[in-house]
């Protein structure tokens, strides 16, 4: 199957969903991400930003470049000019040098947390308590160029498929827990990124909006 009948075939299955497909690039040439624009790809999704920074001005202006990697603070600067959102933040210290880098860019960017779902210790992630005192806290309110638009979730790497839609679930449980709570202005939970190549068809069934899918867009590396 080529590149455009991946995508095809996987814009289908979100028909009738509220769900959206975020290409990973990672790793991928430029000429299969013309690939994937051409068939109709505009969200891209990218692991680190060194490779970000470089293909976005190789490719066109209207593709929103979603960083999907864990971020070091120190990285911030260097997209902070044109990301879409930042799928990984872990901590309130990431999301203060957010704010102030898209201070410098007279911009807002839209961020989701990052939540630790999974069995496995490899995994970034807050622990539900530690995401529902990070959006408590009065620090968020003092974030003017930032914005909390929902939260992401990698589940285990596992044949398992209840226990990755349990992990799914619980997920969302907690994202319509937080929905129904009285949030800070700057936080709304809109966006709920779960789902990969390998379990993204049991996020959709369990309410993901965006799905991160690499290998069954571009084969795998």
């Amino acid at each position: 199957m080529s590149i455009h009948e991946n995508i095809a075939a996987i814009e289908k299955q979100l028909q009738h969903t509220h769900c959206q497909l975020i290409a990973v690039t990672k790793t991928k040439p430029v000429e299969m991400l013309k690939e994937a624009y051409d068939a109709g790809c505009k969200q891209f999704g990218e692991n680190k930003v060194q490779e970000m920074q470089e293909k976005q001005p190789l490719l066109p202006s209207d593709i929103q470049w979603h960083l999907i990697g864990h971020l070091q603070t120190n990285k911030v600067k260097y997209i902070a000019p044109f990301v879409a959102l930042i799928h990984s933040v872990d901590s309130l210290k990431l999301l203060e040098e957010i704010d102030k880098q898209a201070a410098k860019n007279n911009r807002t960017i839209k961020c989701l947390l990052q939540l630790f779902i999974a069995q496995e210790e490899t995994k970034f992630g807050l622990s539900f308590e530690e995401a529902e005192e990070l959006i408590s806290s009065a620090a968020i309110e003092n974030l003017k160029h930032i914005q909390i638009v929902g939260l992401m979730g990698m589940a285990t790497f596992t044949e398992d498929q209840n226990q990755i839609r349990n992990e799914f679930r619980s997920l969302k449980q907690f994202f319509e827990k937080l929905k129904n709570k009285s949030l800070p202005s700057n936080v709304q939970m809109q966006e709920l990124s779960m789902g990969m190549s390998g379990d993204y068809e049991i996020a959709i069934e369990e309410g993901s909006t965006l799905i991160r899918v690499g290998s069954a867009i571009f084969g795998s590396r």
